[in-house]
């Protein structure tokens, strides 16, 4: 794989980014945190890895809610609109963006869904592309 950079920004526009690294994974997730944190059937998130993220305006408004009981769930979002934001895991090479906040195209198409084991009844699932109950093994 190759490197890139994308942009993206919130709703509102006031917080923009420019992630740049080698695009991973791009991963639907249907799980109940997912779910909750966006008000849909499943988040869209691009992996980039290694990665790196830049604030290019806005970063004072980036608030993150990290679940206690969560191993790995945190939210970033603009504290003005509510948009779901990039973040890069304290200690890790790993940017997740969720897709909905690009402004460029992803460089690769949805791989997989996963956790599909807790998919709500009502939310869209009949593609073609790989159902994991949980998350796939590396």
């Amino acid at each position: 794989m190759t490197q890139t950079t994308l942009k993206g920004s919130c709703l509102c526009g006031a917080v923009k980014y420019e992630a740049s690294g080698e695009a991973k994974r791009f991963l639907h997730c249907h799980c109940s945190r997912c779910r909750k944190a966006t008000g849909t059937g499943h988040a869209s998130n691009l992996f980039l890895q290694p990665g790196t993220l830049r604030w290019l305006a806005g970063e004072e408004l980036v608030r993150s809610f990290k679940l206690p009981e969560a191993k790995r769930f945190t939210n970033s979002f603009c504290a003005t609109c509510g948009s779901r934001l990039p973040r890069q895991a304290a200690g890790t090479d790993i940017v997740l963006i969720p897709a909905g906040s690009l402004d460029d195209e992803p460089p690769i198409a949805p791989q997989a869904r996963i956790f599909t084991g807790s998919r709500a009844n009502w939310s869209f699932g009949g593609d073609d592309l790989p159902a994991f109950e949980e998350y796939p093994s590396q």
